[in-house]
């Protein structure tokens, strides 16, 4: 065990922010003496070790406690996450640092502000808060994969393989055609169907991080063709922006 002291002396959080955590109830000391004393296990540091990760990443208090606090959570597969998401972050540091040195060398402002797009960040922390955070589409996924067979939602998920295969079927099309409009409507109502509401701006993240995450991104290019994940995310686009 470790007193509020020691705690900050290990983590460098102080022992007044600590007192938020536990007023919060994001952190609540493993023990409190008859002296008042709050004292910490290395449960409580493991769980303040992941607050910190999450933080960094600016998360906000609110939702790091849902996140944590949600049943079912894996502390594996949200460290996982939380590298994925610090790789991103690295990332887009390094763009920046580039352009900074671009201005530097040419020494005029150049009009390029790709390096300050931060899609790819932002969508990928949706996904982590549809994940493990109390969101109402989460929640009515869960209410719905209660209700399926293991089989049903297996073959809720080959159909939405089906419907990326055959948007890649159409990459030859302008992404705002008919045809290929119409199909990205029936992706959002597979969705809305099988898993949870996908409204217009639920489906615009989701065509982002289809790009963005190089997951989405091989599992549709596998199954529509390599450039399906790009195609389906700019036919997304158009159809977010009708």
């Amino acid at each position: 065990m470790k007193t509020v002291s020691e705690v900050e002396k290990l983590t460098g959080v102080s022992v007044r922010t600590l007192h938020h955590y536990h007023q919060l109830g994001l952190l609540p000391p493993t023990l409190i003496t008859d002296a008042g004393y709050r004292l910490y296990d290395d449960t409580a540091l493991r769980r303040l070790q992941t607050i910190l990760l999450f933080r960094e990443l600016q998360f906000p208090l609110k939702e790091i406690k849902a996140i944590l606090d949600r049943p079912g959570f894996d502390p594996l597969e949200a460290l996982q996450q939380q590298i994925e998401l610090l790789e991103l972050q690295k990332a887009h540091i390094e763009d920046l640092i580039a352009l900074a040195r671009s201005l530097k060398q040419k020494g005029v402002p150049a009009m390029n502000f790709k390096a300050f797009d931060t899609a790819a960040i932002d969508s990928y922390k949706e996904e982590v808060k549809e994940k493990w955070g109390k969101t109402e589409a989460y929640a009515r996924y869960e209410e719905k994969a209660k209700g399926q067979s293991p089989e049903a939602l297996q073959i809720a998920a080959d159909g939405l393989m089906a419907l990326f295969a055959e948007l890649g079927s159409l990459k030859h099309l302008s992404p705002a055609s008919a045809e290929v409009q119409s199909k990205v409507k029936e992706l959002q109502n597979h969705i809305t169907a099988h898993f949870y509401p996908c409204t217009d701006q639920i489906l615009a993240g989701l065509g982002q991080m289809y790009t963005a995450d190089p997951r989405f991104r091989k599992n549709i290019d596998a199954a529509g063709g390599e450039g399906t994940a790009e195609f389906a995310a700019r036919a997304i686009a158009v159809f977010a922006d009708r």
